[in-house]
């Protein structure tokens, strides 16, 4: 970036900085998986299968299956920000 300058107003980094992904192991319907998502993303759905009194895995289960039968299916990783990002903007829509 040598020879840019940042116009407008600044930002901040996230509170706990920036993170790359972190992979885990899930299973989906009965076989194992690993994906890897930033720890921000892994914490969003930890809240979203509590909120809904669901395990991780059947959350991310249900989203996978949805994902599956898209048009175009995006990876798991892909459909899980995707997913999570609706709701954060159907969260701050009302």
């Amino acid at each position: 970036m040598t020879g840019r300058r940042l116009t407008g107003r600044a930002i901040d980094a996230p509170s706990g900085g920036f993170h790359g992904p972190v992979k885990r192991s899930v299973t989906i319907a009965g076989h194992q998986t690993s994906i890897s998502l930033e720890p921000l993303f892994w914490e969003a759905l930890e809240q979203a299968a509590e909120s809904r009194a669901l395990p991780l895995n059947a959350l991310i289960a249900e989203i996978d299956a949805r994902r599956i039968v898209a048009d175009v299916p995006p990876n798991l990783a892909s459909a899980l920000r995707t997913w999570l990002f609706s709701i954060i903007t159907e969260n701050c829509s009302q």
